[in-house]
């Protein structure tokens, strides 16, 4: 495997050596085209990038330790030197350069000594002394250069403004990267006598990578561009090299027991590899090492200890999906707690939030069964002191000893004495506290910072929103049910109204004609008309206001129309105009009660000795009722806006129901109400009823039974 290995070299060093070339010409005509013709490090980038391209031709064509390679090498290091010396005038500190100077000049010495050795190594070198000596002094000088050229670079890029950081970063960190690599090349060379095959004939990657790297930075549009990993990758990424250290460790450490010796050895192998992978399999994939290695990768990786994009898509998303943890379904507010722990990685909290008496009490805990929190959570003085200064608490501090707005006194004792309590946020919605979520510690303990309060506060003002458009909603709900509530005791007093109004008449009239046999026969007629009405009423009492009407029937709208002027004829005028018997769609029950509500509406309208007329007739193919008075009359705009508005009444006392009932039960039985009316004439209440399909009646049908009747 080995010698298998090795023969794969020669094509390796070929292939990266060759694509090197290709990309020090690629990126050579890219600067010239491309690059920032004012930036004063362009006129020596272009030719470092070609020479460095020729130096690849030569090493995939020759060996990379000829002497034509060396040749050549020598020449790449002067230009290099040179770049180096013209990104110092990128922000004038090329003419004040002071001791920086001699050192360039010094590596440039050094540089051009290696041609000279490299021609004494191939004609004087003839013994295996002499050849040991000029490469041990060769790898000296190599790695002189590259040290020389790397303290250069420090030099560069820490006292470079930070204006000019943005222009150097790319080509800095490209000759690092080589120098570097050269470095390690040449060290390896000197100590060991010979130079690594590996690294030699991967050199030409590391030339295409400086290549490509000064490309990038030749124009200030792309020198701005950075290697932003997304945490998820960097995460992932940490954790493998975190587990591959790991097992690599172990293996090491595997491998070294059985020197040791004898049975011991072997016994002490065995028992270090199972013990390594309990500790493995229970310790890599815990909370707590996440929660490690995330804050780890933050702290060291990252300008800011969030991302922000991220939190906020997963916090939205937390607050508007309804899931469920261990099978039960999970409320809106523990959901709330959720989301703002998930941004801290808290394993817990809990929704405290104010009363009628501005004391806080608790109303959600989320993963947090164990703790005791009294029925007053905290007191008023507490909730106004985070309603006037809108601040995180961070209970840390308050058990050290600190505070800055005189909140030690007022913070509970249940909370400072529970250790996993952390944090206390705020929730404001326009200034009013709506609630106050404690964070429990994370795993990974770490100390709340500025990064913390900005986004646990602005957190805070969303979910607050949240919760006051949740609260709004419930108590839009219970005004709602309220009003269903209102609005049938609304009718069922419409109602009684009624009844009341035509059993006082009655009671006004009985006075007067009480010794008129045939007024007694009326009057006992309409008090069982209104025992009857109220026992209906009753029966109907669930299904006021809401619209609802039994399965339609045939109806005899003539017969319905007498009946009407029987029922109210003790109690006011009614002159029945015209009757034809006549067969409509309706449910009888409700098109009695509608039009009761509306004759009594004409009644109420109409002066006491005016009467109120009816008329049953066919228009088409609709039955028409119409109730018709002289009263007052009303106008165009109470018509359009008041009439048929729950509530709204002309009369003084009125309910401002019967019309609007009335309207409803009627569409309910898929006909129609309409209004004509006109001040101080009179009001005209049209109901248009569908005509039962199976009696296949026209106007003129109904106008013979009529005359036959």
């Amino acid at each position: 495997m080995k010698d298998a290995a090795w023969h794969i070299l020669p094509a390796l060093s070929f292939i990266l050596y060759l694509a090197g070339a290709l990309a020090c010409a690629i990126s050579a005509l890219w600067i010239l085209r491309r690059g920032d013709a004012a930036r004063s490090d362009r006129s020596a980038a272009i030719p470092a990038v070609m020479l460095t391209g020729l130096w690849c031709a030569f090493a995939a064509a020759f060996e990379p330790l000829s002497p034509p390679v060396l040749m050549l090498e020598a020449g790449r290091n002067l230009a290099w030197i040179y770049l180096l010396l013209k990104l110092f005038g990128n922000d004038g500190r090329d003419e004040s350069m002071g001791a920086v100077k001699p050192v360039v000049f010094s590596l440039a010495f050094v540089s051009l000594l290696q041609p000279v050795l490299t021609v004494v190594a191939w004609r004087f070198a003839i013994t295996p002394q002499l050849v040991e000596l000029t490469f041990q002094i060769a790898m000296l000088l190599q790695m002189l250069v590259a040290i020389g050229a790397l303290m250069l670079l420090h030099n560069l890029y820490a006292g470079a403004a930070a204006s000019s950081r943005q222009l150097l970063r790319w080509s800095a960190l490209s000759l690092a990267g080589v120098w570097a690599y050269d470095l390690n090349l040449f060290a390896i060379a000197y100590m060991s006598g010979e130079a690594p095959a590996l690294l030699l004939a991967t050199r030409g990657g590391a030339a295409m990578v400086l290549a490509l790297s000064l490309a990038i930075g030749s124009s200030t549009a792309s020198a701005g561009l950075q290697f932003k990993p997304s945490r998820a990758v960097t995460f992932q990424t940490l954790s493998l090299l975190v587990i591959g250290l790991y097992l690599m460790v172990m293996l090491i450490i595997a491998q070294s027991l059985p020197m040791i010796g004898g049975d011991f050895g072997r016994m002490a192998q065995v028992g270090f590899l199972i013990a390594a992978s309990v500790i493995a399999v229970l310790w890599l994939p815990s909370n707590r090492a996440r929660s490690w290695l995330r804050v780890t990768a933050t702290k060291h990786l990252f300008q800011h200890r969030y991302d922000y994009r991220n939190e906020w898509l997963r916090f939205t998303r937390t607050i508007s999906e309804s899931g469920s943890e261990t099978g039960a379904e999970v409320s809106f507010h523990e959901r709330a707690v959720k989301a703002m722990a998930d941004i801290t990685d808290s394993p817990a909290g809990l929704l405290l939030a104010p009363n009628e008496e501005a004391v806080l009490e608790l109303v959600a805990r989320w993963r947090w069964p164990s703790i005791e929190v009294p029925a007053v959570a905290a007191t008023y003085e507490l909730a106004g002191l985070l309603e006037q200064e809108s601040f995180i608490l961070d209970l840390d501090v308050l058990r050290e000893g600190g505070e800055f707005r005189g909140e030690r006194e007022h913070v509970p004792g249940w909370l400072l004495d529970e250790p996993r309590a952390w944090a206390v946020v705020p929730l404001l919605h326009f200034d009013r506290l709506v609630g106050a979520v404690v964070l429990a510690r994370p795993q990974a303990a770490r100390r709340l910072d500025w990064e913390d309060f900005d986004l646990l506060r602005v957190v805070g003002q969303q979910l607050a929103s949240y919760l006051a458009e949740q609260s709004g909603q419930q108590a839009l709900m219970e005004a709602s049910r309220f009003d269903e509530f209102n609005r049938r005791i609304a009718f069922v007093m419409h109602d009684i109204k009624n009844l009341a109004s035509q059993l006082s008449l009655l009671a006004r009239n009985a006075e007067k004609h009480a010794e008129n046999p045939e007024f007694r026969a009326d009057m006992l007629v309409t008090l069982r008309n209104s025992a009857d009405k109220l026992n209906a009423l009753l029966a109907r009492l669930g299904r006021y206001g809401t619209g609802n009407t039994g399965a339609p029937e045939a109806v005899d709208i003539g017969a319905l129309a007498e009946q009407m002027v029987e029922r109210f004829r003790s109690v006011h005028p009614i002159v029945l105009n015209r009757a034809d018997s006549c067969l409509a769609m309706a449910d009888m029950e409700g098109l009695d009660q509608a039009l009761v509500h509306l004759v009594q509406n004409a009644i109420d309208a109409s002066p006491q000795d005016a009467p109120v007329f009816l008329e049953a007739t066919v228009d088409g193919l609709n039955a028409r009722i119409d109730v018709i008075d002289t009263g007052e009359g009303m106008s165009p705009e109470f018509i359009r806006r008041g009439l048929f508005k729950p509530f709204v009444s002309s009369k003084d006392g009125g309910f401002g129901i019967g019309a609007f009932e009335a309207r409803e039960i009627i569409r309910a039985m898929g006909g129609r109400l309409s209004v004509e009316s006109r001040e101080e004439i009179g009001t005209r209440f049209t109901v248009w009823l569908p005509l039962h399909a199976s009696t296949g009646l026209t106007r003129d049908e109904c106008n013979v039974q009529s005359e036959v009747a």
